[in-house]
């Protein structure tokens, strides 16, 4: 993979904000049925962090999670780039998420172009069940999925989700921490009775470099019909700050295919867009934003 050229491509592909998009989504975050209730958020302490894995202590001291509550939600908006197979060319994305630990779940949509016409994809895993749908015009479906597979790979999305931007929300008895080495640690989630594990890969700092899983399913694209279990990794290109929180400024999805590694899409924060500890929508944030709207936390180097 050619990292300079996709961080090249996702520079210059920059697809301007949609507010009807946004107002979808904050629609859908809304009439999910999550949770919006933490109850009582006590700080995470050094003594919870004795007990992993020297190198997990070091990431997350890095991401500064010690002394502050647990982050229990985030809400994001990202630009990039995507495409569906190799010799494809990259197209300009944008993306919206949420991500929340009441009842673990996740809601991404993303909206591209696919050919003349416009595209939304919905990624969701909402009480042990994940989805995959794409629909044309947001009408016509060109794939809708929902099995184990997707159930799975929904889940440890979630997980990378959470290392890369608050791991605050995968600390408690549903997550095992296993040292590996000085470099890298294996973390498993568990929901719905369902187990997902990761490598996460970091710096002499503690900073993600990279997440490496095998629970995830694709399309290998020399044999395009079916889905097969495959290592899907997410390099991290740098990171930033945002309301004192370290977070991964981007990064690049790779699969890992028997035919070939296929970089198939990169994202970057918009601006720095990424607020903690939000409820799912209310009928309040579901309007475009206003002139005078209070704008998000926004990002330092």
């Amino acid at each position: 993979m050619d990292n300079e050229r996709t961080s090249s491509r996702l520079s210059t592909a920059i697809l301007a904000p949609s507010r009807s998009m946004r107002a979808k989504f904050l629609r859908e975050v809304a009439g999910a049925g999550l949770g919006s209730d933490p109850g009582p958020r006590e700080p995470v302490t050094e003594a919870e962090l004795a007990a992993l894995p020297a190198t997990a202590q070091r990431y997350l001291r890095f991401m500064k999670v010690v002394g502050r509550p647990r982050v229990w939600s985030f809400r994001a908006r990202w630009t990039g780039v995507f495409r569906r197979r190799p010799d494809q060319p990259w197209t300009a994305c944008e993306a919206w998420q949420y991500d929340t630990r009441l009842g673990i779940a996740r809601i991404f949509h993303m909206r591209l172009r696919f050919g003349l016409l416009p595209l939304l994809v919905r990624d969701t895993y909402v009480r042990g069940k994940g989805r995959m749908l794409g629909r044309m015009l947001d009408t016509f479906s060109v794939v809708d999925e929902a099995n184990f597979k997707i159930d799975t790979g929904e889940l440890v999305t979630y997980l990378n989700d959470a290392i890369l931007f608050a791991p605050s929300m995968v600390l408690g008895p549903e997550a095992t921490w296993t040292a590996v080495d000085d470099r890298s640690f294996d973390v498993a989630l568990t929901d719905h009775e369902r187990t997902v594990t990761a490598r996460v890969f970091v710096d002499e700092r503690g900073a993600v470099t990279d997440f490496s899983t095998t629970d995830r399913y694709g399309n290998d694209p020399a044999h395009p019909r079916d889905m097969v279990q495959a290592r899907w990794s997410t390099p991290v290109a740098g990171w930033m700050v945002v309301d004192g929180r370290p977070v991964a400024r981007g990064g690049t999805a790779v699969w890992h295919f028997a035919s070939g590694d296929f970089a198939y899409a990169a994202f970057s924060l918009a601006d720095g867009d990424i607020e903690f500890d939000v409820a799912p929508a209310s009928p309040g944030d579901v309007a475009p934003a206003s002139p005078g709207a209070a704008a998000p936390k926004r990002a330092t180097a």
